[in-house]
Order: structure tokens, then C-alpha cells, then sequence
């Protein structure tokens, strides 16, 4: 039913119209919430015990506490899926950003004559809603993409999850090329997550849009005994451009205590995803438990920084 509702009110305009009321008043109630009480109660939610954020121990615990504690303007810059290219030009080179074909923070822009012939994908830069695919221009209600474009504009992602980085973003629309392999399919995004400068696992998700499933590998590519959030899939073989993905986290990684990079890579070419801060929020399971203990004791928290 939450996942209907939800359709209804993104995708449609008299079930936008008809729950916006209602989730104005609901955002109004998270505003007035304080963050560290959200944040627990969320928490022993998704995860069945409190959350102790004065010895922090899980993984899980620990990107909660980075959630109230880890808080900078590069952050903010680096979570900006528009500002971020200038921040990864700087430190790794601009040949791994994916061609932009447009932004802009007025959504009448968005318009088939003002975009390429080839494919794209259209995004906001200030939250986790994926995006607008389209291979071809013909087929997609413009009229209707522009209003969805229009309501998450209107969104501010940090309420929902306390992820301060996004709360300063300003909101805008990206169009960049569709990332595609010889065949025409998306490729898989590798996503490296660094813990105080260095690689400890690389996560990799299969058939998102029909049975999610989730690998995690060591920093040698060996499989990880353990399921986070998703069952595993089939077994992907080790990137040929591995190392070199690895080389280009590892530069980026030392100005975070963790982080997550996301690469693509194409033939010998790798394009750069996005940065992550908190991933899956830090309310996703693994199984067994002590897998979040594990990684959890590999984790180190830099000096509190507290920003509004």
C-alpha cells in the first residue's frame, strides 16, 4: 500500500494533488523533530535495538553517529550530484565525469528540443530518486516529466532521513548521458566503500528493478560471507579496470572517514557515480550480525564536527 500511495502521489497529478496536503503537514511534524531523537527512534525501528551513539560499535551505530557528528561544506558539496563534478575534476580528473548535456533549476527547460538525439537520463541533484531514463524522445509524456521534475524541486531529502548533506543542497535538474554498454544496457555501478582513506568492500547490486540482488567483496574480490539488506545474486566477475577504480577511490577517500565511490566502467573507460555518506542510512541488516560488528570495529570516527 505505501509503495501504491507512493506511485500515486510521484507519478500521477490528481494523486499528487490529493496527498500533497497531507505530506506538507507530515513534513512540518519531522521539522519539529530534533534530529538525535529522530535519528534514534528510526533506528530501533529498522534495526530492533537502540542505538547507542556514546560508544557506537556496529557499522550501522557508526554511520548514524556520522549522520549527527560528521558534518562539513564538503559534504554538502560533494552529496550536490551537480557540484560534485567540479570537486571530482579537481581530484581525480575531469575524463571520468559523465558528459553533461544540461542543467538548470527551471523545469520548463526540459524539453525534447532543447535535448540530444542520443540517450540521457534526467535527475535531480539533491536527493536519491534516481532518475528519468529516456533512449528515445518520442516516447516519453514531457508535460508529465516536467511536473514530477517540478515536485521533487520542491523536496528536501533531509528530513525524511537526516542526512545533513542534503539539507543545504540547492535544487536543481541534471541531464547527462546514458552510460550504456555495446549491447545498449546500463552497466553495473561498482561501489567501493572507504573506510578512513582505504578500501575495505565493494558492493555490487543485480536486477534492481526485478529481483534486487547484493554482492559484497573483499578488497581482493573474494566474495563476503554475508547478505546486507539483499540475498546474493550470481557471482560477478572481477572488473578488469579493478585497480585502477581502486587507485581513484583511494584518492578521494582521505577527506571523508567513510565513503562510498561510485564508478561505471566501459570497455577501458571509468566514469564516475556518486558519493554516498550514509549508506542504506545506516538501517541495513546483514546477516549474519556480525558482519556489522566486524565492519563496524574497522571504522574509525574522526573529532565531532556539528553543523545546523
Amino acid at each position: 500500500m505505501k509503495r501504491l500511495l507512493g506511485h500515486w502521489y510521484r507519478e500521477t497529478v490528481v494523486g499528487y494533488y490529493a496527498i500533497h496536503p497531507f505530506y506538507l503537514v507530515y513534513e512540518l511534524f519531522l521539522k519539529s523533530v530534533p534530529d538525535r531523537t529522530y535519528i534514534r527512534y528510526m533506528f530501533k525501528k529498522h534495526m530492533g535495538y537502540a542505538l547507542d551513539l556514546e560508544n557506537p560499535r556496529t557499522f550501522n551505530e557508526k554511520i548514524n553517529w556520522l549522520k549527527l557528528f560528521d558534518r562539513t561544506d564538503l559534504h554538502t558539496i560533494s552529496a550536490d550530484k551537480f557540484r560534485v563534478r567540479e570537486y571530482i575534476a579537481e581530484k581525480i580528473g575531469a575524463e571520468y565525469l559523465i558528459p553533461l548535456v544540461l542543467e538548470t533549476r527551471k523545469p520548463n527547460t526540459i524539453r525534447p528540443e532543447n535535448l540530444p538525439d542520443y540517450p540521457f537520463i534526467i535527475k535531480t541533484n539533491h536527493n536519491s530518486s534516481g532518475g528519468i531514463i529516456v533512449r528515445d524522445k518520442s516516447g516519453i509524456d514531457w508535460k508529465m516529466a516536467r511536473f514530477h521534475l517540478r515536485n521533487l524541486l520542491r523536496e528536501n531529502y533531509f528530513y525524511a532521513s537526516r542526512e545533513w548533506q542534503y539539507k543545504h543542497i540547492v535544487p536543481r535538474i541534471v541531464v547527462e548521458k546514458l552510460l550504456t554498454d555495446s549491447e545498449g544496457n546500463i552497466p553495473y555501478d561498482y561501489k567501493l566503500h572507504c573506510f578512513n582513506g582505504r578500501l575495505v568492500f565493494t558492493q555490487v547490486d543485480l536486477d534492481r528493478h526485478t529481483r534486487h540482488t547484493r554482492n559484497l567483496y573483499d578488497p581482493e574480490w573474494n566474495l563476503m560471507p554475508c547478505i546486507w539488506k539483499y540475498e546474493n545474486g550470481v557471482p560477478v566477475a572481477r572488473p578488469k579496470m579493478f585497480d585502477k577504480m581502486v587507485g581513484l577511490a583511494e584518492k578521494i577517500a582521505p577527506d571523508f572517514s567513510y565513503v562510498r565511490v561510485d564508478f561505471y566502467t566501459i570497455g577501458d573507460s571509468i566514469y564516475f557515480g556518486e558519493l554516498t555518506f550514509h549508506s542504506e542510512s545506516g538501517w541495513g541488516h546483514f546477516t549474519p550480525e556480525e558482519f556489522d560488528l566486524k565492519l563496524g570495529a574497522m571504522l574509525e570516527l574522526p573529532a565531532p564536527t556539528i553543523r545546523d
